[in-house]
């Protein structure tokens, strides 16, 4: 059984991403939630609707002895399966200007993205270059490429990323692995709903949010064989705001 892993795959970019890997891939998609199961189980259920397969698991991403037991519980339940991709796509936002910021809302900022991309892709680098195959996806974001007012926290954990995205896939490129990042600007999703849509048209030259199903669109083909010379990249999709 081939399995592509979506952290925070319960609602928005992640639920889209959960979707279209069951249309178009033949893997068990395993759809990772930290609290809102029930949103997980819908999602699971428009991908069998989708004609796909696959579950929920859930863990906090963050927490590193959550997920060692949660991924080793699955992986002796499963042992004829492997993971051959990985979406890191769980993250949280708390905004706020600097000057203000409590540690609390810059550590689990910090916790999620970069040690929630730690903690899952570190438990199965090792698998992934035994069997010389991967497919390794980070979620950024505009913020972690251009920085963001008021999103100091979010810009640092996901530039974090975007440096350990390089530097991994150069670790691993000999073995078939590839590891990328997509970076969202203004996403139409939970995560935005607050935001001045109107406003913010402003500053995007294609005048609108993106869809959670075009960020859905190019994780697709990353996670896919077409894009095995592409590695080490972090691809903006963001209707040309500068980055």
């Amino acid at each position: 059984m081939k399995c592509a892993l979506v952290t925070g795959g319960s609602r928005g970019i992640g639920s889209a991403i959960c979707q279209k890997l069951a249309v178009e891939t033949d893997y068990h998609i395993l759809i990772n939630y930290q609290s809102n199961k029930a949103a997980a189980e819908q999602t699971l259920e428009a991908v069998k609707q989708a004609g796909g397969k696959g579950e929920i698991i859930g863990f906090n991403v963050s927490d590193a002895d959550a997920v060692k037991t949660a991924l080793t519980a699955w992986q002796d339940a499963n042992p004829e399966a492997v993971v051959e991709v990985i979406v890191n796509n769980a993250g949280i936002t708390k905004d706020g200007l600097f000057m203000w910021m409590s540690h609390e809302d810059w550590s689990s900022v910090i916790n999620t993205s970069l040690n929630g991309f730690f903690n899952v892709t570190n438990f199965f680098i090792q698998k992934m270059l035994r069997n010389k195959y991967g497919r390794i996806v980070n979620m950024v974001s505009v913020s972690g490429v251009k920085g963001t007012p008021g999103q100091t926290n979010y810009s640092a954990a996901k530039g974090a990323v975007v440096a350990a995205t390089k530097a991994l896939a150069q670790e691993v490129a000999k073995r078939n692995i590839t590891v990328n990042a997509v970076a969202p600007g203004f996403i139409r999703s939970d995560m935005t709903a607050e935001l001045d849509e109107k406003e913010l048209i402003r500053m995007i030259p294609a005048n609108r949010f993106g869809e959670v199903e075009e960020v859905a669109d190019l994780v697709s083909f990353l996670v896919s064989k077409k894009s095995g010379y592409i590695t080490g990249e972090t691809i903006n999709i963001n209707g040309g705001i500068y980055s």
